[in-house]
């Protein structure tokens, strides 16, 4: 798909880079070069907040073996960060409430749309990658279903850079930037979301989830799109949301 160039760069910013490493080894040669990652580096980057998902944030993880792109950024985001859009290899929906052009995104990048199956009937007509409990796509990602704040709502996990976890709008920050589920009048089954929460605190540990990356409400961050001290946050979450 030949995409447009956007009318006016000046207006569109560019997504942050959040955390970065080099690679400890040389990208492997694969007659396959779009997923070879030609900057020797892994990178985390916050693409700035989409309107069409209500304020959702996306986040591309850059790394050897293909790109993960979390929920969809704004559509202008596409053309003008071809650089690290082309070598998406999957993109992970965390929630419904993440979808926004995603029938163009995935001709546009060519890519795989990985998404809880619950979730998969709002995207007919795609082709869909979708998992139950959890999916591993590889010995550093996996996909976690965390129902509760919809029927479908998933996080993911990347194990690099101490352990990250990719919220959605599973933990989102409230109004004092603390991490926690929101209650809200679309909630979709409280109880589950709160089951959902004890299950990532019995999985992880301090030394499995260094942070947090909230899938939106990033403005209650003052201008952060990554929590460190990711454990302890989500245990702060767990006894904030039991008091609610």
């Amino acid at each position: 798909m030949s995409l447009a160039p956007p009318t006016s760069s000046n207006t569109i910013k560019p997504p942050q880079i959040i955390l970065s490493q080099d690679l400890e080894e040389e990208a492997t040669v694969s007659p396959d070069t779009k997923f070879t990652n030609p900057q020797k580096s892994t990178k985390i980057l916050a693409f700035p907040p989409n309107r069409e998902t209500l304020g959702g944030t996306s986040y591309l993880i850059v790394r050897n073996g293909g790109n993960i792109l979390i929920d969809c950024p704004a559509w202008e985001q596409i053309a003008a960060n071809q650089t690290y859009l082309r070598a998406v290899r999957w993109l992970f929906i965390s929630h419904r409430g993440a979808i926004a052009k995603v029938d163009q995104i995935q001709q546009a990048l060519d890519c795989e749309i990985l998404i809880q199956e619950q979730e998969a009937y709002l995207l007919p007509g795609l082709t869909l990658t979708t998992f139950s409990q959890e999916l591993s796509l590889d010995d550093t990602t996996q996909l976690i279903w965390t129902p509760g704040h919809s029927p479908g709502s998933s996080c993911l996990y990347y194990r690099e850079f101490g352990g990250i976890l990719f919220s959605g709008r599973h933990l989102v920050p409230n109004p004092q930037a603390q991490l926690a589920p929101f209650r809200t009048a679309t909630t979709f089954h409280w109880p589950r979301q709160l089951k959902s929460l004890t299950k990532l605190c019995d999985r992880f540990s301090p030394d499995t989830l260094q942070y947090i990356c909230p899938g939106a409400h990033i403005g209650f961050l003052r201008g952060r799109s990554i929590l460190d001290q990711g454990y302890e946050l989500l245990m702060n979450g767990y006894l904030n949301a039991h008091q609610i």
